[in-house]
């Protein structure tokens, strides 16, 4: 709400408290920020090494009709010195409520100063009125290319762009339409659903991925806890009774948000769980609170509810209308399912959101990575399931690492030796950052992983 005053009561000046404004006269940092036309400072907290702002940058809604009204992007930047790389990153959400300093890998691997955006339509990144149409992958692409315009004549160093699922894919998608505005790319656990319905690769994953056991295992957990839908089902009931949990603005009744948390129990397993712990999965002689407890703690019961979905509502649209989503056949819950068709993007969204899947966006992004795509660094998870379906880099300076046994939170400190040192070297390159660098950056400041969502992407 703040942001939207703001963006009623300034054109193209900037918003700063007066004891911002009364160092602004000596601060050619704070000179710099304040002649951005569009960019308004919202707070600073400066330390040791760095500076670190919360900003908000004033986009067209439309960007086809730019005329048509604007809204407030919230930003932050991360500033080492106005030499150094910068690198670019989004998780394809929302900023936090209250953004604290924090820095991608990348990041620390070049010392460089960071850019991080919150996703159109997150948050308060939302136009008001909102017109759904406007959010789709060309109009964030654009949204970014504008803010590397703004951010160029600050900076003389080489610019990265990165994200982690979501905003791995975000990072693709933005370095498809505007090629020239970045060095390189470093997307994370990307995934890339070519053909929507051409899901065969998410069941290969499941009928491969880590022991027999301990599929075994997983398998009968959700067996078990379909077969006593009977006996669970009013166990989510009251915790929704008394929760204040409601169910009928999107998936519908209690009974089929029970049926999409336990379906997507194995995929929540492996996307952040190892296979050494297999060994905490209930057998299918568990007790009832034994299957409860575990499914509620992998993927959460509370999710598949109208107030756990409401921030994903952007997501989910974006899916189904051009990102996809995985489509799981689950052969061994044959007979089981109350709702077949449940497995859908647009199952977690209201009605008035829901729409038709479009094709040609990805199959359009697929081929330019393979073909066109420079400067492209994928790194992928061995037992993460957002990596059955990778992109394919072209030979044109990029490459695809995997981490041995990594899930959904793998990254370049995570491959081997070897291939860590690759990939760091290449991105060293493509910032035109020494190889090794002589300055380590400041003790303290916490990696920021990158995920919108630590449970699931969906």
């Amino acid at each position: 709400m703040r942001l939207r005053i703001i963006a009623a009561l300034v054109s193209l000046t900037v918003v700063l408290s007066p004891a911002t404004a009364a160092r602004a006269a000596d601060d050619p940092l704070l000179d710099q920020l304040t002649a951005i036309p569009g960019l308004s400072v919202i707070s600073e907290t400066p330390s040791t090494g760095y500076r670190f702002f919360v900003l908000s940058y004033r986009q067209p809604a439309d960007h086809r009709h730019p005329g048509q009204g604007t809204f407030e992007q919230r930003l932050t930047l991360l500033h080492r010195s106005n030499g150094a790389p910068v690198v670019l990153a989004t998780s394809g959400y929302g900023l936090a409520v209250a953004p604290r300093p924090s820095q991608t890998e990348p990041t620390a691997l070049l010392n460089a100063n960071q850019i991080s955006v919150e996703h159109r339509f997150f948050r308060d990144s939302r136009p008001a009125p909102a017109d759904w149409s406007d959010l789709n992958i060309w109009q964030e692409a654009t949204d970014e290319h504008r803010i590397v315009t703004a951010f160029k004549g600050l900076f003389s160093g080489n610019w990265i762009r990165t994200g982690g699922s979501k905003g791995g894919m975000t990072s693709v998608y933005h370095k498809r339409f505007y090629p020239r505005d970045i060095d390189g790319v470093v997307a994370y656990v990307a995934p890339d659903d070519v053909i929507n319905p051409a899901d065969g690769a998410y069941d290969r994953f499941f009928d491969t991925v880590g022991t027999p056991a301990c599929r075994a295992t997983l398998d009968n957990v959700q067996r078990e806890a379909l077969r006593r839908r009977d006996r669970l089902v009013p166990r989510v009931q009251a915790a929704a009774d008394a929760q204040g949990w409601t169910f009928d603005r999107t998936i519908g009744t209690a009974d089929r948000s029970f049926e999409m948390t336990v379906l997507d129990s194995v995929w929540a397993f492996w996307q952040y769980s190892t296979l050494a712990d297999c060994a905490s999965v209930p057998a299918a002689t568990a007790t009832d609170d034994e299957l409860y407890d575990w499914i509620d703690g992998v993927a959460g019961w509370d999710f598949y509810t109208d107030q756990g979905l409401e921030y994903y509502f952007p997501y989910y649209y974006q899916a189904a209308a051009q990102l996809g989503w995985p489509s799981l056949r689950f052969e061994h819950l044959r007979g089981l399912r109350n709702h077949p068709g449940l497995y859908t993007a647009n199952s977690s969204l209201p009605p008035e959101l829901r729409r038709a899947h479009n094709p040609l966006p990805m199959l359009d992004v697929d081929l330019w990575v393979r073909t066109a795509g420079e400067r492209m660094l994928f790194i992928y998870g061995e037992n993460d399931p957002w990596g059955a379906e990778r992109f394919t880099p072209s030979r044109r300076d990029s490459a695809l690492f995997v981490a041995p046994g990594g899930n959904h939170g793998a990254n370049i400190a995570r491959l081997s030796p070897e291939d860590s040192a690759a990939a760091t070297a290449m991105l060293r390159r493509w910032a035109g950052a020494p190889v090794t660098l002589s300055a380590a950056p400041p003790a303290g400041l916490p990696l920021d992983d990158m995920l919108g969502d630590r449970r699931r992407l969906r």
